[in-house]
C-alpha cells in the first residue's frame, strides 16, 4: 500500500492509501473524492480527466502510452511531463 495525497483543482488535500496498479480516478472515486468527471466510465477514452503528478511521485505512475499522448494533446492546454490521464 502507498499513501497518496490527492488535491482536486488545487483545493483541499486528502490523504488516501492505494495499491500499485490502481488508477488515480478509481482511488479518488473509492475514497469519495468529487471533482473528477469519469465521463468515459474510467476507460481512458475521453481524455478529459487528467492530473498533474507531483515531481516526487512521478515514478509511481506509469509512462503515458500513445493513446494517452493523443488524448492529452487535444485536451491539455499545456502538455507537461508530469501530466497523466487519471483513469
Amino acid at each position: 500500500m502507498e499513501t497518496l495525497i490527492l488535491s482536486i483543482e488545487l483545493g483541499d488535500a486528502t490523504t488516501v492509501t492505494a495499491t500499485a496498479g490502481e488508477t488515480l480516478m478509481r482511488i479518488a472515486l473509492d475514497n469519495g473524492i468529487t471533482g473528477t468527471s469519469a465521463n468515459c466510465g474510467v476507460s481512458t477514452s475521453c481524455g478529459i480527466s487528467h492530473v498533474y503528478v507531483a515531481p516526487q511521485s512521478i515514478n509511481w505512475c506509469p509512462m503515458r502510452g500513445k493513446t494517452a499522448e493523443e488524448l492529452l494533446a487535444v485536451e491539455a492546454s499545456e502538455l507537461r511531463n508530469n501530466y497523466r490521464p487519471d483513469c
